[in-house]
């Protein structure tokens, strides 16, 4: 009798160390989720300040001149995608955007961010799409699109 109480002790200390380190690891990993979460953040920002990467970010390289300052989208706290409000249209959206909407709306049904991808001419690599992703899900969220419960857009 004492030699299974004293397996149930021990087993019951094994147990509770086992699922000690595995909540120092859950808390590792939830760390790590979190990291990845605003690298997906800031890099979607400079997706979409450098149009996906064809662009220079110009964060390196001086201005050997200012530029006149053109006031638009993006411009003094400007969102580059503002709300969706009645009587606006697509036109004051950036170019990029605009042409995202078209996509959408030219399409038979909902689409993909890959679909839209592959329709800007980019490639279907992750790091390629994601930044599409971003900008559709901006749409969506500004009221511009709408979003399916299986991540595909449909013009509003």
């Amino acid at each position: 009798m004492t030699d299974v109480l004293t397996w149930t002790i021990e087993r019951r200390v094994e147990l509770a160390e086992r699922a000690e380190l595995l909540r120092k690891e859950l808390a590792g990993i939830d760390a790590e989720v979190a990291r990845l979460e605003a690298a997906e953040v800031v890099f979607g920002q400079w997706a979409e300040a450098t149009d996906g990467g064809r662009q220079s970010s110009r964060i390196v390289e001086p201005e050997p001149e200012p530029e006149k300052v053109v006031v638009g989208p993006g411009a003094g706290g400007m969102r580059l995608v503002p709300d969706r409000t009645e009587g606006v249209g697509v036109e004051v959206l950036t170019p990029e955007y605009q042409r995202i909407m078209a996509i959408v709306a030219g399409a038979s049904g909902p689409v993909m961010a890959k679909d839209v991808a592959i329709a800007l001419g980019r490639e279907t690599t992750p790091g390629k799409v994601e930044p599409v992703r971003g900008q559709l899900r901006k749409l969506s969220d500004r009221g511009w699109l709408a979003r399916t419960g299986s991540g595909r857009y449909l013009p509003r």
